[in-house]
């Protein structure tokens, strides 16, 4: 008897829970099968939301031929065969598992067939491609990054299974909730859950103690709490950008019942530079320390390094300023409002006399020198906003103030 996961495996762009801005009536994935066309992409976000499932859908829709490479154990002569075997073919598709595994010289043997179009390529990664992948490769695909499900995506996943299985079946709200936190935010981990509760009920209700029984794991006690991992981890950012500890101790010690320690300490780096930036940007290095004490030792000894970074943290004073101006920039960028770097900025100077020359700011006073860097457009454009929230960003923006009123003497 197959797999219930494998039953409901969505075989149709309308079957797909979630990632409505890729398969949804304006999303590109759902436009490109609709006209029958292909091209190479790349889809990355966290495991079970439905990268394998949207590659696989796109296979079907189009009915064209695909092989799978996987990229942590196939070799360059596997990769050499699904090539040729695919060159039989008007439109194939090779799908890529974990590509951020390729090595240099698969990449380098894939590189000209899907340049050339003598294939399509869909990557699948965990990892940011931005980071993980060859920009040769890279720069040929289209790179498309899945959304975390929501809660309301889970559920649907939830009657799905219940509408497969038995209609009659009636389940809690505290049961769906013990599930969806449990099984963090992933599909297949959902649909087993719910597979294996069915095959052992007695009756056709689903209750939390029948959860427990089969979900043995230490997260929420959903008797108590109705909060989710990704609420609760929203509500500790949230506590540690408003300086209250207790708070921020609450929801640390909520989180660590689920014992996904990657998670936390991912969201605590980010709180350290995205909220306490400069006004105490030591704390950044020091995040990163008891981040690391914390992976290594594991639990349940990781939460006294956690535990001191969280009170450290939320009573750290706070600031957003390199946060806003960066985004302030990256505004300007996306709306197309820059230029060609004024040239004595560039790496080869122009040898017109007429162009300015750089100036080494250290050969003057207080290495310091009155000159342009932004593109003639922008000149003047202002992003970095600082605040007095410590002496150290005060310090900050007592030179901001003085290098602004240089600039402007004539």
């Amino acid at each position: 008897m197959e797999p219930l996961a494998y039953k409901l495996m969505p075989k149709k762009l309308e079957d797909i829970i979630g990632q409505k801005h890729l398969v949804g009536n304006n999303g590109f994935i759902y436009k490109m099968i609709k006209n029958n066309k292909l091209t190479s992409i790349i889809l990355y976000g966290k495991p079970g939301i439905g990268k394998t499932t949207i590659a696989n859908v796109i296979c079907n829709e189009l009915n064209v031929p695909y092989e799978i490479f996987n990229a942590s154990n196939d070799n360059k002569a596997t990769l050499i065969k699904l090539i040729n075997e695919g060159s039989k073919y008007d439109r194939f598709i090779l799908f890529i598992d974990e590509i951020h595994r390729m090595k240099k010289d698969i990449q380098d043997y894939l590189l000209p067939h899907v340049e050339k179009g003598n294939i399509y390529m869909i990557g699948i990664t965990t990892v940011n491609p931005y980071h993980s992948i060859n920009p040769a490769i890279r720069s040929r695909c289209l790179v498309f990054k899945l959304n975390e499900l929501s809660k309301d995506d889970l559920n649907k996943v939830i009657d799905k299974c219940i509408i497969n299985i038995n209609k009659d079946i009636k389940i809690t709200n505290e049961a769906r909730e013990y599930l969806i936190a449990n099984s963090n935010g992933e599909i297949r981990c959902l649909i087993n859950y719910m597979e294996n509760i069915c095959n052992i009920l007695n009756d056709t209700s689903i209750n939390l103690d029948i959860c427990k029984v089969v979900v043995q794991k230490g997260s929420f006690d959903m008797d108590n709490m109705q909060d989710t991992f990704y609420d609760t981890l929203s509500g500790l950012h949230k506590s540690i950008r408003g300086s209250d500890v207790n708070a921020s101790l609450h929801y640390l010690a909520k989180l660590l019942k689920s014992e996904d320690l990657i998670a936390i300490t991912r969201r605590l780096s980010l709180i350290a530079y995205e909220d306490i930036g400069l006004a105490n940007p030591s704390m950044g290095p020091k995040v990163k320390a008891a981040c690391e004490v914390a992976l290594e030792v594991g639990l349940p000894e990781a939460v006294i390094p956690l535990g001191t970074i969280v009170c450290e943290m939320a009573l750290s004073p706070k600031s957003n300023s390199g946060y806003l101006a960066l985004h302030k920039a990256m505004e300007d960028i996306e709306n197309g409002n820059t230029g060609p770097l004024p040239p004595h900025l560039k790496n080869v100077y122009s040898y017109d006399d007429n162009d300015s020359k750089y100036l080494y700011p250290h050969d003057f006073p207080g290495s310091w020198v009155n000159q342009q860097y932004l593109p003639d457009k922008i000149k003047d454009a202002k992003y970095f906003n600082p605040k007095d929230e410590s002496k150290f960003e005060a310090a900050l923006k007592e030179r901001y103030l003085a290098i602004q009123k240089a600039k402007n003497k004539k």
